[in-house]
């Protein structure tokens, strides 16, 4: 059985926004308690900035995780709960605790293509062709 502070790492996942104090993941385990998983609104008005690092995190776990589910680990809870109960879900409702460092969670696939449609976008459909033409001359 891991130590109470056990806290997974996702090692190469990015620690924070590039040029911020954005942060995405965590250090080391918070010997006060694990900071719990709690659903914050994301208001229209947000800064540019603020849509920008949102756009990023969701873009990473998307890269890092896919449809697959993971651990909480050493994700920043307060980046978390920024799209917690809409993008981000716990991955067995029924067997969860926000505040546990080895709770599953995973991409709510459907909430995420309507919030953020660039992530989903498929690359240039006629690429492929563009470069079989090349090869046909």
């Amino acid at each position: 059985m891991p130590p109470k502070d056990y806290m997974p790492k996702h090692k190469g996942f990015p620690s924070r926004f590039p040029g911020s104090d954005f942060q995405f993941t965590i250090r080391r385990a918070n010997p006060k308690g694990v900071t719990p998983i709690k659903a914050l609104e994301r208001f229209k008005d947000r800064k540019s900035v603020d849509k920008r690092v949102d756009t990023a995190f969701i873009t990473t776990l998307w890269n890092y995780f896919g449809e697959e589910p993971f651990e909480r680990g050493n994700l920043d809870a307060g980046r978390l709960s920024w799209f917690w109960g809409r993008e981000v879900v716990p991955a067995d409702p029924d067997n969860f605790d926000p505040a546990s460092y080895e709770a599953l969670i995973k991409i709510n696939v459907k909430i995420a293509q309507v919030t953020f449609p660039e992530l989903f976008v498929a690359d240039d459909p006629f690429e492929d062709d563009a470069e079989n033409d090349e090869d046909d001359r």
